[in-house]
C-alpha cells in the first residue's frame, strides 16, 4: 500500500529570468487530502505544480515529501505522479500498454505490468477498452486512462493540471465526482490546479488561492468562501460584494444582502441595473453609487413573490455579522 505523507513547500520560488512566477511560498499539504491550487491564469499555480512534479527546476527554497527533500530529484524518483492537461497518451499503442508504460520503463516484465495495468483499468472502470487506441476513446475515457497510468507508479501524491478543462460541462461534473471518490478510495494526496471556483469548492478539502505568484489565502472551502481575507479572494471566489462601510472595506456574500422597498437608518440606496434568472436563484445587479456595483442573490420563490423591475430604486441592508473585514 502506498505510504501517505505530508508534502511541504518551504520558501519555494520560481523565476524565469527577471520574472518571479512563484514568490517564496510556504504551504503544508496534509497527507491523504484533496487540495486545489486556485487562481487566474499567470498566478503561479501551474508553475508550483510543475516544481512539485520535477518538471520545473526550483529557483530557491525546498520541497519536502515526508522526511525526504525531493527538490532536486528526477520526476520518477520523487514519489509523485503527474496527470497532464492534454492526458499525453501515446496514440500508437493500446490503452493497456499506455497504462503499463511506466512499468515498462522500469524493466518490469510484460505479464506483470499488463496484470497491474488491468487492475488499474478496473479501478477507473475501463477494462472493456484495454485493446483500443486512445483515438477510439472519448475525452472522459482518455482522462480515466491517463489517471490509471499516473496511478501505476503508486505515488504518494497525484498531481493534476487542469484535468477537467477539456471536458463538456455535463461530463466535467460527472468526472469531478469520480475524482473525489477515487481520492477517498486510494487514500493518497491529490493536488489539483484549476481556475474554476466551482471545481475547487466541490472537490477540495483545502483550497489554496494564488495571486501574483503568492498565496493569498488557504483553508477549507467553507472558510475561504465564507470569510475571504482579501479583496482579491472575495472577488475571485465569487458570490461576494466588496463595499466600504463605516470606514472599513468589507466582503458580504450576495445571498446575505436584503433588498427592501423602504429606506432604513442603515440601508444603502441603489438602482436595479439588471435581473439575471438562473433557475433556482435570481441575481439582482445594483448600482449603489459611491458604494459601487453590488449583486443580491435570492431564491426564485422569494423574488417572484414580489418581483423587482429594472430601473427601480431599492434599499440594501445586511447583518453586521455577515460583513467580513478585508486586509488592506
Amino acid at each position: 500500500m502506498t505510504k501517505t505523507v505530508d508534502l511541504e513547500l518551504v520558501a519555494t520560488t520560481k523565476r524565469y529570468g527577471d520574472t518571479v512566477a512563484v514568490n517564496e511560498i510556504n504551504h503544508n499539504f496534509k497527507a491523504g487530502t484533496y487540495s486545489c491550487l486556485l487562481g487566474p491564469s499567470g498566478c503561479g499555480k501551474s508553475s508550483t505544480l510543475r516544481m512539485i512534479a520535477g518538471h520545473e527546476t526550483v529557483s530557491k527554497g525546498d520541497i519536502l515529501l515526508g522526511a525526504n527533500n525531493i527538490t532536486d530529484l528526477a520526476p520518477a524518483k520523487r514519489g509523485t505522479a503527474m496527470m497532464f492537461q492534454n492526458y499525453a497518451l501515446f496514440p500508437h499503442i493500446s490503452v493497456a500498454d499506455n497504462v503499463a508504460f511506466p512499468q515498462k520503463m522500469k524493466g518490469i516484465d510484460k505479464d506483470a505490468r499488463i496484470k497491474r495495468a488491468m487492475e488499474l483499468l478496473e479501478l477507473v472502470d475501463m477494462t472493456g477498452y484495454a485493446d483500443r487506441l486512445p483515438a477510439q476513446l472519448s475525452g472522459g475515457q482518455q482522462q480515466r486512462v491517463a489517471l490509471a497510468r499516473a496511478l501505476i507508479t503508486e505515488p504518494s501524491v497525484l498531481l493534476l493540471d487542469e484535468p477537467l478543462s477539456a471536458l463538456d460541462p455535463f461530463l466535467r461534473i460527472k468526472m469531478r465526482l469520480e475524482l473525489k471518490k477515487l481520492q477517498r478510495e486510494l487514500g493518497i494526496s491529490f493536488i489539483h490546479v484549476t481556475h474554476s471556483q466551482d471545481e475547487a469548492l466541490a472537490l477540495a478539502d483545502s483550497i489554496i488561492v494564488m495571486n501574483g505568484g503568492e498565496i493569498e489565502q488557504a483553508g477549507t472551502p467553507r472558510d475561504v468562501f465564507n470569510a475571504p481575507t482579501t479583496e482579491f479572494v472575495a472577488k475571485f471566489i465569487g458570490g461576494h460584494n466588496v463595499v466600504s462601510a463605516n470606514g472599513r472595506r468589507v466582503a458580504v456574500r450576495a445571498d446575505r444582502l436584503t433588498i427592501e422597498r423602504a429606506a432604513s437608518s442603515s440601508s444603502l440606496t441603489a438602482d436595479v441595473k439588471d435581473i439575471e434568472y438562473l433557475g433556482s436563484q435570481v441575481n439582482v445587479a445594483l448600482d449603489a453609487g459611491e458604494a459601487g456595483d453590488l449583486t443580491a442573490s435570492m431564491s426564485d420563490d422569494v423574488f417572484f413573490e414580489n418581483p423587482i423591475e429594472i430601473g427601480t430604486t431599492v434599499f440594501v441592508t445586511w447583518k453586521t455579522e455577515d460583513a467580513h473585514t478585508l486586509a488592506a
